[in-house]
């Protein structure tokens, strides 16, 4: 018989909460901090979220406030930019690793850029509204958009508060360099050295890592990890990420990895796809001991923490994550751009290996399994990568 296996917290389209105190309730010596993210992609939104939740016992005295931009923007701008965002990098990979591409060598004087900066300063006009009310004494972006929006006040005289950047990418596109912004917080010595050679001091640059949440410093050990899941700790097992219907979470290839490995075990997040996540549910009757298919969850660090390999798209929060908990990657379905430059700074740093086809990743994936000691030290790598406390370094400096 099946053990019993113990929940795990739900999240809905809900947001991790952040601590938000009531407007009566600051104090004079409260520091205001206003974090700005863009729900462009789920990283930026995560980002902001973990430096909020690390806020509070640690730094008593600050009072933070979170403002997803996209949903304080125009409805046609938010559909232009969010939607379209959304739309072009899934449907037309290509054509988003063109654009990325193109812009990174873009000049900050051209007409597109020009254009961009116009439109965005229009649409913005609900953020400054909300910086007035609130009236931070400094700002934390985690996306280019409001950095970009706010350091052109700030060169305008338009506003005089810190406005600090941290980028959630392993790789450093120019759209995230502005003149004006107060500092910098990055994942590695790689992009502190790039933001050096193009004119920030060193001063301003801060190798923090990319924010995770709290629960990824009191993360379980494999066998209670294992144990959330009534999984066995001494069997191998993979977790899949991403809910999406990509290399990797075809319900087919699922189920030929389940017969073909028979020792293997399988914990797969579905994410939003409810759609995958109820066909899953019909092949993890047929292995009740293997297989574990997981919706929405706080316990990302447990699904990790069980596994000795993810499956994952090589987005700069997952991808932080798993380094964490010193979980080696098999990487699928970059986006042309941002991810597959994360994907290339991984591989090169002997954390991950990638894969573009299910034939490659049945090669690759049952190739490490069977070499113990190649994830091991791939484990090992990560671990040292892996930067726990970088929400916690981040409000240290902007305290």
């Amino acid at each position: 018989m099946t053990a019993a296996i113990q929940p795990l917290p739900v999240v809905g389209e809900s947001h991790f909460p952040c601590p938000v105190h009531p407007l009566h309730h600051a104090t004079n010596n409260q520091r205001r901090v206003l974090l700005v993210s863009v729900s462009a992609g789920n990283g930026h939104v995560r980002a902001a979220q973990a430096i909020a939740a690390h806020a509070w016992p640690d730094f008593p005295d600050l009072r933070l406030q979170h403002i997803d931009m996209m949903q304080i923007v125009p409805t046609l701008f938010r559909r232009l930019y969010s939607d379209l965002y959304m739309k072009i990098a899934s449907g037309l990979p290509e054509a988003w690793g063109w654009l990325y591409r193109k812009t990174d060598c873009e000049p900050g004087n051209s007409l597109s850029g020009r254009l961009r900066r116009g439109v965005q300063r229009l649409c913005a006009q609900r953020l400054f509204s909300e910086i007035d009310r609130f009236k931070p004494d400094a700002i934390i972006c985690t996306h280019f958009l409001p950095a970009e929006v706010l350091a052109t006040a700030i060169n305008e005289k338009r506003l005089d508060c810190e406005v600090w950047v941290q980028v959630t990418d392993f790789d450093l596109h120019q759209m995230w360099l502005h003149p004006g912004i107060t500092g910098y917080f990055v994942a590695n010595e790689e992009l502190a050295f790039r933001l050096h050679r193009q004119g920030v001091p060193h001063k301003d640059i801060v190798v923090s890592g990319i924010p995770v949440m709290p629960v990824f410093n009191t993360r379980p050990d494999r066998p209670e990890a294992a144990a959330r899941l009534a999984l066995n700790p001494a069997r191998p097992t993979v977790l899949l990420m991403g809910g999406g219907a990509g290399i990797g979470m075809d319900p087919v290839w699922i189920t030929e990895l389940l017969k073909t490995q028979p020792q293997l075990q399988v914990i797969v997040m579905t994410g939003k796809n409810a759609a995958l996540r109820q066909v899953l549910a019909s092949v993890e009757r047929e292995y009740p001991d293997r297989l574990r298919v997981i919706g929405f969850t706080e316990d990302v660090a447990s699904l990790m923490m069980a596994a000795d390999l993810a499956i994952t798209k090589p987005g700069g929060l997952s991808t932080s994550e798993c380094l964490v908990c010193g979980l080696p990657m098999l990487l699928v379905n970059p986006i042309p751009g941002q991810e597959e430059r994360n994907a290339a700074f991984l591989m090169q740093e002997g954390v991950a290996q990638r894969a573009d086809d299910p034939l490659t990743l049945q090669f690759r994936l049952q190739k490490l399994l069977s070499d113990p000691e190649r994830l091991a030290s791939m484990r090992q790598r990560a671990m040292a990568l892996g930067k726990p406390q970088a929400a916690q370094q981040v409000l240290g400096h902007v305290a």
